[in-house]
Formats: C-alpha cells, structure tokens, sequence
C-alpha cells in the first residue's frame, strides 16, 4: 500500500498527540511491525516481564490474545491492517496504561461466564477500543459532560476546550475512525479533574497504577460517553452552533436513570509503585 499517509488529515484535532508518531513511520509501503517496533520506547515491557514487540499476526501461535501479551510480550500484528497500526501506535503513545490494561485482562480471564468477558473485561475493552482521557481543570464543565448536558457542557464552557481540558484519544478503533470522521462517533471517556495540568507520560504512569489496583474500572457505568464531533473545533463539516447542538440523534439527553460516571481527583489517586 503506498501513500498510506494520505488518507490522514494531520490538521484534525484528534491526531494531537500521535502527529509525531506518524511522522516518524515511512511514507511508502504500509508500516510493518520492524518499522513499528522502532517507535516503542526500549523499557516497555507487559506485567509478565516480556518486552513488547509487535509480530505479524502469520507468525503467532494460535492462543489467546491477551494472554500471548502478558506471557510472552508478543503483541498480534495483522499485516496491511488499520485497526492493528493504530493499536501499535496507541502502545507507543500509552505503554504503561496498555501494559495495564492487558494485565488486567489477564487477570479477569477465568471470570466469565456462558462466553461472556465479564464486566470489568467489557469496561477495559471499551477504554482500549474507543476511550478517550479526558483531563479538566473545570470542574463545572466535567460535571456537564458527566452528565450529559450538552448545551453546557460544548457551548457555555465553549472555551474551556481550549484552554482548561485535554483530550487523549488512546482508544485504537477510534483512531481507525478518524480516517472518516462523522458527527455521531462517539468515544467512552475515563474523566480527570487535573487542576495541575499533568502531562501525558505523568497520566499514564498514574492511570497505569491505578488500574492494576483494580478500583478504577468495575463496569462500563465508569466511562461517561463524549459525542467527540461536539467538542469545539473538531466538527469541520459545518458551524458548531445551536441548531447543531439540538441534534439529538447525536446529543441524547440523558434518561431520567443514567448512571453518571465518577469524576476522578488525580490529586487523591495515589502515586504509581
């Protein structure tokens, strides 16, 4: 596949933080898991003790996903393939959260039942698949978004966005979206009240903790869902306003029952071991 590159936006606000990483893959032929193993910093390694390497998918054992990964450190690559480039880049971006995460999907194997993942499985699926981290100074705005109260949450703390909340796309299917973005993609978000603005590698060193302790993720109920073409500036197929608020086939409003998603104060979790 040549000019892959080409059927990325750069100036999409959802690439923040993965330009760089693009950047720095060759632009003929589709990246193959060498070209990506070189981005991987040289100490990521899973819960297991293996260090991560990415392997094409051909020259995998046939066994359980999550269990190669945390056993042999071996993360599935299929060849020529989206979904797996951006899951590789998302390790690049949050190696010790997706360390995490696959440790906790270790750990949970033998909790299901009937087939089914179980509910900290399906909360920690949902994270890797199409979470975002959602990082605010404004504790109003986030208890908007929480609640899904869109008008306040995307027009009265309209600038907010720019200056107070960080968005980390971390989520791999996600990613895959953005080759196509449209007005209902939706990420599930874990949100932070960061009133000292921490950085990436700060989030995902303390996130990353906080998971193995197996307190932050107990169901999906703990991801708050974010129309992400609702955030000011991402939605380039018209004007942000009103009328475009008032779509409710995107912005629901939430029933009368919704859980709200918890809050959480970076400043009580504690400091990674």
């Amino acid at each position: 596949m040549e000019n892959w590159k080409s059927r990325i936006d750069p100036a999409f606000p959802g690439w923040e933080g993965y330009r760089l990483l693009l950047g720095a893959l060759p632009d003929d032929g589709f990246p193959d898991a060498a070209a990506l193993n070189a981005l991987l910093p040289q100490e990521v390694k899973s819960h297991g003790g293996p260090a991560i390497r990415f392997v094409p998918s051909d020259d995998m054992p046939v066994g359980d996903y999550e269990r190669q990964i945390f056993e042999t450190g071996r993360v599935s690559t299929r060849v020529d393939n989206w979904h797996d480039l951006f899951n590789a880049l998302a390790w690049c971006r949050f190696p010790r959260l997706k360390a995490a995460m696959n440790a906790m999907h270790h750990q949970h194997l033998g909790s299901a039942s009937k087939g089914r993942r179980g509910r900290v499985r399906d909360a920690l699926t949902l994270l890797d698949e199409s979470g975002v981290i959602v990082a605010g100074s404004n504790p109003d705005a986030l208890q908007s978004l929480v609640k899904r109260d869109w008008p306040s949450a995307f027009m009265t703390h309209r600038t907010a966005w720019w200056e107070e909340i960080k968005v980390l796309v971390c989520g791999h299917a996600i990613l895959e979206k953005f080759l196509d973005p449209y007005k209902s993609l939706t990420a599930h978000a874990l949100v932070l009240y960061a009133p000292d603005n921490p950085s990436v590698e700060s989030l995902d060193a303390l996130l990353s903790a906080e998971l193995v302790r197996d307190g932050m993720l107990r169901g999906s109920a703990d991801l708050s869902p974010l129309p992400l073409m609702g955030i000011p500036g991402w939605w380039a197929g018209g004007p942000q306003d009103q009328s475009f608020y008032d779509d409710q086939s995107v912005f629901r409003p939430a029933a009368s029952h919704h859980v709200i998603a918890p809050i959480h104060d970076t400043g009580h979790l504690e400091n990674p071991v």
